[in-house]
């Protein structure tokens, strides 16, 4: 009787659990059974596995073989077992020393002729490794550098099962064959999950810093805009676009990430994480350190937008745009229940999904930036007699946006129809995205200094009652604000955004805390009504 037994790691939305392979040989009719809790694609791994250890020119033993998923009670879904499986089997054998394996964490999915293929969601297998104490991993070769990625654990890379049968047993490492020139390397195919990136509208490698391709200088006009989206960038606070077709509204929200800053070293596996579970992470890139953009279409569903589906569930839109900003173009388009799904992550900075095989939580903390048209044609104004569509239809168009989401929306702003003089003009342009940047990146490292010590890092995370409490306003900034909420302008939780957003003005212009202006600025980004202060932040000082 032959006993072996490796690891690998199950994961449960972007958390692991170390799962032990175990693999036990008895003298009996040669039969293959998996036991564990196994899905489809697991089961089938029996088949994987003995074409994989033939191939690799290896004896399959011809016994009663069992190959056992420990704990029994966690779902195992995927092909990334197939390496562990295979290895343990090898083990029970006595092709591969036992003892060698007990301690070596597994990740990888056999081809039939034994090549290793990687799999999604190599990142935050490692790092449930490394959470457990396993200091050494096996990965494919393709991995290798997304799995260095966590610190204190040793990577070895493997392109092929007779490679590391070959390392473990001491033997002379052989030769592969090498890529096909010109030809995408099949497997690499394993990273990508066919249909994703149209699906969620996002990009290969997220926002590049100061891409000269969207450019802030590039919108024409629409000040009010500008600011808003600058405040946005500076303090982490949601956005809300509300303009005629054409006035540059998707402009200044793919424009938005190159303002954000760089991301720090947690963030950027965050992100990566739940990039790689989804199958949208980019091979030649490894790790993610630019703010992502996640811009779905308008007929994406609920499940699409916060994450769900059949079987396992995956990370949807608002977790794709984590500490990166997430795009609703055409909001009141999007379904009411998808909306209205969005509010608890909003709040939260996390989606929890329930499903019958258990609970799975995903990172959701993003900027939210959304963009609608006045109504149905897209010219309704207080100012022209352009639009033709009848108030009824005006009202019920604005009314697909619910109260509860616009409350947690912290600048409203408009994006005015662009004039014949600002589109053929001559001469000055708007401020650069690298100008702005600048400014953005002046006033989160003041926020940062003011926040050190404590669990937020931007103006937007900071709770109203911290706020009120700990940072307060200078005496009678917030009269007016005060009086808003008296009449039923605002809401409780609307006069902490106005808060919020004051305190990213202030911090913009290099104040030490809001004054008046600052207020009174932030009060007409959230309502829309002028206050008799400049809306270009330059002004201000």
């Amino acid at each position: 009787m032959g006993f072996a037994r490796t690891c690998s790691v199950a994961l449960v939305g972007v958390e692991g659990v170390v799962v032990e392979v175990q693999a036990d040989l008895e003298p009996g009719v040669a039969a293959f059974t998996l036991v564990g809790l196994p899905d489809k694609s697991l089961t089938e791994s029996r088949d994987r596995v003995r074409a994989a250890v033939v191939n690799s020119g290896a004896q399959w033993p011809q016994k009663k073989l069992t190959v056992g998923l420990s704990p029994a009670s966690v779902p195992k879904a995927g092909s990334g077992f197939d390496l562990a499986v295979a290895s343990a089997v090898l083990g029970a054998a006595e092709r591969i020393d036992p003892r060698v394996l007990a301690d070596l964490v597994m990740i990888g999915e056999l081809g039939l002729d034994g090549r290793v293929r990687p799999v999604r969601g190599t990142l935050p297998a490692v790092v449930a490794a490394a959470d457990a104490g396993y200091e050494q991993v096996v990965v494919p070769e393709c991995a290798a550098a997304e799995a260095s990625l966590v610190p204190g654990v040793s990577v070895l890379g493997v392109r092929s099962l007779r490679q590391l049968i070959a390392l473990l047993t001491d033997e002379p490492v052989p030769e592969e064959e090498p890529v096909h020139r010109g030809r995408p390397d099949p497997l690499l195919a394993a990273l990508r999950m066919p249909g994703t990136g149209a699906a969620t509208g996002m990009p290969g490698t997220g926002a590049a810093p100061y891409d000269t391709g969207h450019d802030l200088a590039d919108v024409v006009g629409q000040l009010p805009a500008r600011t808003g989206v600058e405040v946005a960038a500076a303090g982490g606070h949601h956005l809300f676009l509300e303009g005629p077709p054409g006035a540059g509204k998707t402009m200044l929200a793919e424009r938005l990430p190159s303002l954000l800053p760089p991301l720090e070293r947690q963030e950027s596996l965050e992100v990566t994480a739940v990039h790689s579970v989804a199958g949208l992470l980019p091979p030649d890139k490894p790790l993610i350190d630019t703010a992502p953009y996640c811009a779905p279409h308008h007929s994406a569903t609920m499940q699409a937008l916060v994450g769900g589906g059949p079987g396992i569930a995956r990370p949807g839109a608002v977790s794709l745009a984590h500490r990166g900003v997430l795009f609703l173009d055409e909001t009141p388009e999007f379904g009411s229940h998808a909306l209205d799904a969005l509010r608890q992550p909003l709040e939260a900075g996390h989606v929890v999904i329930a499903r019958s095989s258990g609970v799975v939580r995903f990172p959701a903390r993003f900027l939210m930036v959304l963009a609608a048209n006045p109504c149905p044609c897209g010219r309704f104004s207080p100012k022209d007699t352009l639009c033709e569509c009848p108030p009824s239809s005006v009202r019920r168009y604005q009314a697909r946006l619910s109260g509860p989401l616009l409350d947690r929306v912290d600048l409203r702003v408009e994006a005015e129809r662009v004039t014949r003089a600002e589109l053929t003009a001559d001469g000055a342009r708007g401020e650069s995205t690298a100008t702005v940047a600048g400014r953005v990146r002046a006033a989160r490292e003041r926020a940062a200094r003011r926040l050190a010590g404590t669990p937020w890092r931007t103006n937007s995370d900071v709770p109203g009652r911290e706020l009120r409490n700990r940072w307060h306003a200078a005496p009678g900034a917030m009269d007016d604000a005060e009086r808003s909420l008296e009449r039923g302008v605002l809401s409780a939780r609307g006069l902490d955004r106005v808060l919020r957003v004051a305190w990213t003005v202030a911090d913009l212009v290099g104040r030490d805390r809001p004054d008046a202006r600052d207020v009174a600025l932030a009060l007409h980004l959230r309502t829309g009504v002028p206050r008799g202060v400049p809306m270009a932040i330059g002004a201000l000082t």
